[in-house]
């Protein structure tokens, strides 16, 4: 005799035989599943009612013919950020941790309910996604080209906070782990069996019935990490086989990039302990990420940027003022390394991690502070840009200010989406460093005072 499970609304769920749920993610009004607020809070629902449902048990799929499920609702998060950086700084830690531990929390209740759950996966399973099928015992997959596994979260500043920096390197190895986490590399369905992060590739259409069979057989419903034979590397190896790619990363970064830090953080920290620690270790590392302004201001150009200028792109309607901006930009930088050595400007802009050549152009224009108008800033962003110190912080904050100064000369009466497009246009066609998230994005966090300050030392 089986239970109802309780009310839903993210997903659906129906009996597929005497014995074996189904669990369809599926949510409403949506052309693609994302984890809501709302879908992780379903989610540790059904874990909890998992372990006395009476089921032999589940099989979880997407209702979506589109995807399984594209990862977080990163337009969710944007107003999780505003709601911590609301809060006294001495509160946001906590706030933050509280906020987002129920993913990880559902997903460990899921693996631990004493049920063989198993999913059948057709399309793309990224982020938030990926980590929900890596809390399940057994993962078929479509052998279709769009069907691939994958944890893309460094893309936009942060990292997979539902246990994905603990179980990917503990099903495929630390080596075979980084890539994905630190670079948004995929497995396709056929490398995520060789890889050890899937089980079985069907053809499309078949991965509900292998799902079934394989819960027909009876298996133990515990993880690798569960079982008693299961090793837990020591700390000392797992910073050893970490140290070297540390080092490159912060050569590659210079450090301006928290959340590669932060995974890496999570792989050293938390392989070495039991599941339960590791996944609260993980979100105690998530929970300083967030109050960061690098995710967020990633968050907004890199994606909410990108979507919006992708739909614009696509009709046909891309708007020439993107562009504009781009040139004044290299415009602004040129007129700045008309001041200084060019030794010393390739130094800045190379710590600042400006992607792009800047050469003296013209005589030297001072740059006028009269288009900042008064713009409060959110709050101290705790990086450099707070208070350039140094040749190379000094020179580098007037590049950036100066890019400031020339976006919002040339695009200042755009709407809030379009500024976020021109973000993502600035950083992909004149090379304005991802981490700040765009001039825009730059003009928000410091407000006005805080770009007169970078372009003091060539104001006019």
């Amino acid at each position: 005799m089986t239970t109802q499970p309780p009310e839903l609304v993210e997903f659906r769920y129906e009996l597929l035989e005497d014995g074996i749920g189904h669990l369809i993610f599926d949510m409403p009004g949506r052309t693609m599943n994302v984890f809501s607020n709302r879908a992780i809070h379903e989610a540790e629902a059904v874990a909890d009612w998992l372990g006395t449902s009476g089921l032999r048990g589940l099989v979880i799929s997407s209702g979506k013919t589109t995807a399984f499920c594209a990862g977080a609702d990163l337009g969710e998060l944007a107003q999780a950020y505003a709601m911590i950086i609301a809060a006294p700084e001495a509160e946001r830690w906590q706030i933050g941790r509280d906020h987002f531990a129920p993913i990880g929390r559902a997903f460990r209740k899921l693996e631990t309910a004493g049920v063989p759950v198993a999913f059948a996966i057709n399309g793309l399973a990224l982020g938030g996604g990926c980590e929900f099928a890596l809390a399940g015992h057994y993962r078929v997959l479509a052998d279709t080209p769009a069907t691939a596994l994958g944890l893309p979260e460094s893309l936009v500043g942060l990292l997979p906070g539902g246990g994905g920096t603990q179980r990917m390197p503990r099903l495929v190895g630390i080596e075979a782990a980084m890539p994905v986490l630190l670079d948004a590399a995929r497995f396709t369905a056929a490398d995520a069996v060789a890889a050890g992060v899937a089980h079985r590739v069907v053809p499309a259409g078949q991965e509900i019935a292998a799902c079934v069979e394989w819960i027909r057989s009876d298996p133990e419903p515990k993880q690798p990490w569960d079982r008693a034979d299961y090793r837990i590397p020591p700390a000392e190896e797992v910073a050893a086989r970490l140290a070297g790619l540390r080092r490159a990363r912060q050569e590659e970064t210079g450090g301006h990039y928290p959340a590669i830090t932060a995974i890496l953080d999570c792989v050293e920290f938390g392989l070495p302990l039991p599941m339960d620690a590791a996944v609260g270790k993980e979100i105690d590392i998530f929970a300083d990420l967030i109050k960061r302004p690098e995710p967020r201001d990633m968050i907004s150009s890199l994606f909410l940027g990108k979507q919006t200028w992708q739909k614009q792109r696509k009709s046909g309607a891309l708007p020439e003022v993107y562009d504009s901006i781009a040139a004044a930009i290299r415009q602004s930088w040129a007129n700045v390394a008309a001041r200084f050595e060019p030794a010393d400007v390739e130094s800045a802009a190379r710590w600042a991690r400006l992607s792009a050549t800047i050469l003296p152009g013209g005589p030297v224009q001072p740059v006028s502070a009269l288009v900042l108008g008064e713009h409060p800033g959110i709050a101290p962003t705790g990086i450099w840009i707070d208070a350039p110190q140094g040749q190379d912080q000094v020179i580098a904050g007037a590049l950036l200010g100066a890019a400031v100064v020339a976006a919002l000369e040339h695009g200042g009466d755009l709407d809030a989406d379009s500024r976020r497009a021109a973000d993502f246009h600035s950083i992909s066609a004149a090379g304005f460093p991802a981490y700040l998230g765009g001039p825009f994005a730059l003009y928000d966090s410091i407000g006005s005072d805080g770009v007169r300050r970078l372009i003091a030392p060539i104001a006019s």
